[in-house]
């Protein structure tokens, strides 16, 4: 994605990063997770449970979901582009590794990874940039693989926050299409085994909520 772009996430989010770790927390919670998020949460850690190898969390903010993937006996990896977010999480979580890296450049080698979650990491990345994503994502997945992606839904419009999240930093935001994402999985050859989607419930979600989890051929 453009470079201007990943340096207003990077911005944006480390220097937002205490205020979000106080706001919404350190861990997955019903304030912030409806049920239906917690199930699919809970079916990717069964589908990758087996599996041998490091389980990203890319885009790990605070941890929340490290820590969730942790509890469900996963070896988690938390990677995230802010240096103040990966402050927070290692904070919070150190018993988990983190480190600071973006989602078209992951720290891991090459077929290594058994899963990995993108929980709302993309609603940053343009439309027309998730290719990048999806391309690193085929380098570090292993065969058989499982992928979790969740995002705000849409049909890829953009949304300004001028001063987000109380920070200097304009940011653009991004509703992806389900089937947008659908597709660009299924083009590094990973196909679709839970598609959801839920209406908005908590005050902050102005648009419906989607997740795709998706495995590779065994």
């Amino acid at each position: 994605m453009p470079r201007d772009h990943v340096a207003a996430t990077r911005d944006a989010y480390s220097d937002s990063a205490h205020r979000f770790a106080s706001a919404v927390g350190t861990t997955v919670s019903p304030e912030f997770e409806a049920s239906i998020d917690v199930a699919v949460l809970a079916t990717f850690v069964e589908l990758t449970s087996a599996s041998k190898g490091v389980v990203v969390d890319a885009g790990c903010g605070t941890g929340r979901i490290a820590r969730y993937l942790a509890d469900g006996g996963l070896d988690v990896l938390g990677i995230d582009v802010a240096a103040g977010m990966i402050d927070e999480a290692r904070c919070a979580h150190p018993d988990i590794a983190f480190d600071v890296a973006e989602l078209t450049s992951l720290p891991c080698d090459a077929k290594s990874v058994a899963a990995i979650a993108y929980w709302y990491s993309i609603i940053t990345t343009p439309p027309d940039a998730l290719d990048r994503v999806w391309s690193e994502l085929d380098r570090v997945l292993v065969r058989g693989g499982a992928v979790l992606v969740a995002f705000q839904c849409g049909t890829g419009e953009q949304i300004h926050r001028s001063s987000a999240y109380g920070t200097s930093t304009d940011l653009t935001l991004f509703r992806h299409d389900p089937d947008h994402v659908r597709r660009g999985l299924e083009s590094v050859g990973l196909g679709a085994h839970t598609v959801a989607q839920r209406a908005p419930r908590f005050g902050h979600e102005s648009s419906d909520q989607a997740f795709v989890i998706a495995t590779g051929p065994r």
